[in-house]
């Protein structure tokens, strides 16, 4: 799919059809990705090269949003086919893409080596002088297009979101939440926080939310997934929603068993607020889409309440 202004959006193909985006931006010949997907993804992203009629010598920059691996778990092996590119990424971020070793170690930790082979493939380390480093507000050129990084912490500390002054849009990771298509009504888009099993921080998340929207871009590019326009509205509901997420996990850190408390408030919260939007899916419907975000979001509540 292709947006206005040499923007294409890539479905990586992770977990499911129109789960997980990376994009590409094209700018006179040149091009610049932003996050990849994982190992896996490798062949879709290069097959976007050659839709927008580009080779893989025509990609100068593959800019990370953050390392979490359905963002960034294919860094390495993309960039290896990419001979002129240079990979940017947060600070914090940086040294896992070098040396990814800890990064597998602790995923693994959780998921097991096979699962993780299975679902995200092998990382495979870059190269030191290749990565650059993206401080608050670094800027990338892309042939004269200035892509900027802002940095967006709340989901996680290594968090950058991408503003393409140009088209004035951003990219926005998971920093500005999940919007699943399948979630569409009459009424628009529906949009949830994403927290994240080690990092959440709801007042850093809140002025993330914040301040992309002060710089008043047009659209957001979201990871998950695609597109969104009325902004104003989907940064209301995600604060609602993040102040509703805190209450939630502070009443279960009373009950003996947190973490399950968790998720049936966590299903019911989005369950009722997708209900009120005019979705009309069932039950079933509404854990087989969002059943890995809401176990994700209660780790996440859970590690901050035990900070």
């Amino acid at each position: 799919m292709t947006h206005p202004q040499g923007i294409h959006v890539i479905d990586t193909g992770f977990v499911r059809a129109g789960f997980d985006a990376a994009y590409l931006v094209v700018d006179a010949g040149h091009a610049a990705f932003i996050d990849c997907g994982t190992n896996h993804s490798v062949p879709r992203m290069l097959g976007a090269l050659d839709v927008a009629g580009l080779s893989a010598a025509n990609v100068d920059w593959l800019i990370l949003t953050h390392v979490h691996l359905d963002h960034a778990g294919g860094a390495g092996e993309l960039i290896a086919q990419l001979p002129n590119a240079k990979l940017v990424v947060h600070p914090r971020g940086a040294r896992h893409m070098i040396d990814p070793s800890k990064l597998w170690a602790g995923a693994s930790a959780v998921y097991g080596e096979a699962v993780m082979l299975r679902d995200y493939g092998r990382l495979r380390p870059i190269p030191a002088e290749r990565v650059i480093e993206a401080t608050d507000g670094h800027v990338v050129d892309l042939a004269g297009r200035l892509l900027r990084c802002i940095d967006t912490p709340g989901h996680a500390k290594h968090h950058n979101a991408i503003h393409d002054v140009r088209a004035n849009v951003f990219f926005t990771g998971d920093v500005f939440g999940l919007s699943y298509r399948e979630f569409d009504t009459a009424r628009g888009a529906f949009i949830l926080p994403t927290t994240s099993p080690v990092q959440f921080d709801p007042d850093a998340l809140h002025a993330s939310i914040n301040r992309l929207v002060a710089m008043k871009p047009t659209a957001m590019y979201l990871t998950h997934y695609n597109r969104v326009n009325e902004i104003d509205r989907l940064a209301s509901d995600l604060h609602e929603q993040i102040d509703a997420m805190v209450a939630l996990a502070r009443e279960a850190n009373q009950q003996p068993d947190r973490h399950a408390t968790l998720v049936a408030s966590l299903t019911q919260l989005y369950g009722d607020r997708a209900a009120a939007h005019g979705w009309q899916g069932s039950h079933e419907q509404l854990l087989e889409l969002l059943g890995e975000d809401i176990e994700l979001n209660a780790q996440g509540l859970g590690v901050w309440l035990d900070r």
